[in-house]
This record gives C-alpha cells, sequence and structure tokens, in this order.
C-alpha cells in the first residue's frame, strides 16, 4: 500500500471511530475493535477496492450495517 493510500486509511479510520463512539457510546478501544476486525476495514484497506477514495460517512453506513445487520450492503 503507498504512503498516499495508508494516509487515507488512517485518516478515515480516525473519523470512523469517532463516529462509531457517537453512534453507539462506545470507548476508543471497543470503537476501535470493531473497526479493525471488520470486513469493512479489510475493504478499505485494499487499495484495488478504492474505498479509501469516498467520504466517512458513506464507509460508516457499509460499517454501520455491517454492525447491525452482519453483513456489508
Amino acid at each position: 500500500m503507498s504512503n498516499d493510500v495508508q494516509f487515507l486509511v488512517e485518516c478515515l479510520s480516525t473519523e470512523l471511530v469517532s463516529m462509531l463512539m457517537d453512534t453507539y457510546g462506545w470507548d476508543m478501544k471497543r470503537a476501535l475493535d470493531e473497526l479493525y476486525a471488520s470486513e469493512t476495514y479489510k475493504k478499505l484497506s485494499d487499495p484495488e477496492c478504492g474505498l479509501y477514495y469516498q467520504g466517512a460517512v458513506y464507509v460508516f453506513s457499509f460499517l454501520k450495517n455491517e454492525i447491525e445487520n452482519g453483513i456489508i450492503k
């Protein structure tokens, strides 16, 4: 993964963790654990997928659906 892609993934991850904490009332450790264990994060980290180009709200919709329903849509 290039440095540019890694930077984008890290920036999005920061926003996603904050959104998880706000939405579910989780502490930072729980939010990080959930994010890093998710299929959404795997796709976000995959340069071929290109999900890292999307906005945090769009990516969060996938993550939220995965957490609540166990699937990515």
